[in-house]
């Protein structure tokens, strides 16, 4: 039987051991595909709506197969999807021994060794923690260090403060590594790495593959297929993981380090005044693309910085090689980090005409970013060349593969749709009358609309704004007007927010673009998704600037619109998550009716639902809704 046949047969199997549960044509001609993309090696673009069941429809293919796969997730809830219901389910009822595991990145993990140190005598005041995190908090990481069977920071009932989880933790950029540490042998983050590389399916998220890449395969274990799942964001993340950040933070970090092995105060002051001479000459540019030299006061105190950071790591290097384990250790961790620390600086210093450079953040904490204008020939080198890969996503916006660096002829291209009855369940409105969303008018038309049809439907309502200014402004004017509570994303944290929302049918929840991808609320609860302007990115977003000037004349083709649809369509995302779910979508933006040079982009990015530009036919579609 062909490979695909058998992904085919197996799913049909599976969906009979599912209470109530049904064969999806979607979710079949995707797992034939993926299977097929798994015996010739090409790469695989699968665009697939919501109820599709995409993870069954890689993971069945893959695992029949006896191929090792990572699957890299953009979200932790699809993380936890995997790790919690959909590979246990696999494991017991595929009928064939299914390993998987979760890896994370190294500073997820507890430290036993900087738990070792933090209980020695007199070494939290060398770390400089004693006065930054709690000894009672701290004494809790240590109990549960000693009886946690993973170190996994997700194990903890609470959050812990970042001061606390940074005396009890390490980053990959300070480790050295598990043979030159005293702990090395009962490391959690070593055991889970090795856990991985027994596994057949490892599941990560977006960054850890990012950074795997960009370290050259130092992080995952040998594998044979990656699926990037929530695909529509790899460009964007594996631009991040291949830059970098330079801070206040970072240099304060350091200069922890370096406390707890220098008995060398003026080393440490000076590691701790340069992140407050970066944040005083990088103030006055936040917000702003730092083009061609580096402004003269930028200049400076990079160079400034860096003669410091030599000083410090000469000093480093006079720390005995001989000297008992744990001194050793702390030496390690302070050299790499200084090492990693000045490569960003040095770099920073001289950015290629390849990268672009700018500074964000508020003007109290401001950051230098650089990140790579093109991410095309590292992912060509480091995977598309090295592994065949799966690209999946609800919506994969137009030109992908020719941004990610995909040859022609190397990959093919499906959306095989969702097995949802958009037509029948749905209505997409267009408020074509109100006002241009540039003119003053326009956020009072809003509300006035917003209002109306949030008292049709009886609350039910997700309303998505392209901006906290938009969004307070309608909180401002509906709250206490509207049928139900009104939750705004300020009001609580994002978990809270949404389970307070789900429990109360009245309720209507405003959110800003956190909340236009990841939410899934089924059911009666949210019947009414509203977006008050296209998702247009921002024209002064400084990477996507430079990529705007190297397109030219095709940048709005390019870099604009797709990613205007992708955002568009992921927002509208929101409304159908299951078969028995209705609603309507409300577009406030009247251009989605009246531009026509790009109206139809837009549309045809979006499910199929049925359309119209008439209020009145959408206030009665909600209100028999709540009937």
């Amino acid at each position: 039987m062909p490979p695909s046949d058998r992904a085919i047969a197996a799913l049909a199997t599976l969906a009979a051991a599912i209470p109530g549960g049904e064969r999806r044509v979607p979710q079949e001609q995707m797992a034939g595909a993926v299977a097929d993309a798994i015996g010739s090696g090409r790469h695989l673009l699968a665009q697939a709506g919501t109820g599709t069941g995409k993870s069954f429809a890689y993971l069945v293919p893959a695992i029949l197969a006896g191929k090792r796969v990572v699957v890299a997730t953009a979200t932790k809830a699809l993380q936890d999807q995997l790790a919690g219901k959909d590979l246990p389910f696999l494991e017991e009822h595929l009928g064939r021994e299914v390993t998987f595991a979760v890896l994370k990145g190294r500073s997820n993990y507890v430290c036993r060794q900087r738990i070792a140190e933090i209980s020695g005598a007199g070494q939290l005041a060398l770390d400089g923690l004693a006065d930054r995190a709690s000894p009672s908090e701290l004494s809790a990481l240590k109990l549960w260090a000693a009886s946690t069977p993973t170190g996994d920071r997700a194990e903890l009932s609470a959050e812990p403060s970042p001061q606390a989880w940074a005396a009890v933790s390490v980053s990959a950029q300070e480790c050295p590594g598990a043979r030159r540490c005293p702990s090395g042998g009962a490391c959690f983050a070593e055991a889970a790495r090795q856990r991985a590389a027994e596994a057949d399916v490892v599941v990560v998220n977006l960054h850890l593959l990012g950074l795997d890449l960009a370290t050259g395969g130092a992080i995952l274990p040998e594998h044979h297929l990656v699926v990037v799942d929530e695909a529509h964001q790899l460009e964007d993340v594996i631009s991040d993981t291949s830059g970098y950040e330079l801070s206040a933070g970072r240099f304060a970090n350091l200069a922890r380090s370096v406390r707890a092995i220098l008995d060398d105060p003026a080393a440490v002051d000076d590691l701790e005044t340069s992140g407050d001479l970066l944040s005083a000459v990088l103030t006055e540019h936040v917000d702003r693309r730092l083009r061609g030299a580096l402004p003269v006061e930028v200049a400076d105190a990079l160079a400034l910085i860096r003669a410091r950071l030599d000083r410090v790591m000469a000093s480093l290097r006079k720390v005995p090689d001989d000297a008992p384990d744990d001194v050793k250790t702390r030496k390690e961790r302070a050299v790499q980090l200084t090492t990693t620390v000045m490569a960003d600086v040095v770099g920073a210093a001289e950015v290629p005409e390849t990268s672009v450079a700018w500074v964000e953040g508020p003007s109290h904490h401001p950051k230098l970013c650089v990140a790579p204008l093109d991410v095309s020939e590292l992912l060509r080198a480091r995977l598309w060349e090295q592994t065949t890969t799966v690209l999946t996503s609800a919506t994969l916006p137009a030109g992908l593969a020719e941004r990610v660096g995909l040859v022609a002829g190397s990959f093919d291209q499906l959306d095989v749709g969702s097995p949802f009855d958009y037509d029948a369940n749905g209505l997409l409105y267009c408020a074509a009358h109100l006002p241009d969303p540039r003119s003053d008018a326009f956020d009072p038309a809003v509300h006035e609309e917003l209002g109306a049809l949030i008292a049709a439907a009886g609350g039910r309502t997700l309303a998505l704004f392209t901006s906290y200014r938009s969004m307070d402004r309608a909180v401002e004017a509906l709250r206490g007007e509207l049928p139900g509570p009104l939750l705004s994303q300020r009001d609580l944290p994002k978990p809270a927010l949404v389970e307070a929302f789900t429990n109360d049918e009245s309720a209507s929840l405003f959110a800003t673009m956190g909340f236009w991808q990841g939410i899934d609320v089924p059911g009666r609860t949210l019947s009414l998704v509203t977006i008050d302007r296209l998702p247009f990115p921002r024209p002064d977003e400084p990477l996507l600037q430079a990529r705007r000037e190297q397109a030219r004349a095709d940048a709005f083709r390019l870099i604009d619109l797709p990613r205007t649809a992708m955002m568009l369509a992921q927002g509208v995302g929101r409304l159908i998550r299951s078969r028995e779910d209705r609603g309507v979508v409300a577009v406030f933006d009247p251009r989605l009716a009246t531009a026509k040079r790009y109206r139809w982009d837009l549309i045809s990015a979006l499910p199929p639902f049925r359309r119209t530009k008439d209020r009145a036919e959408v206030e009665a579609f909600l209100r028999d809704l709540t009937a």
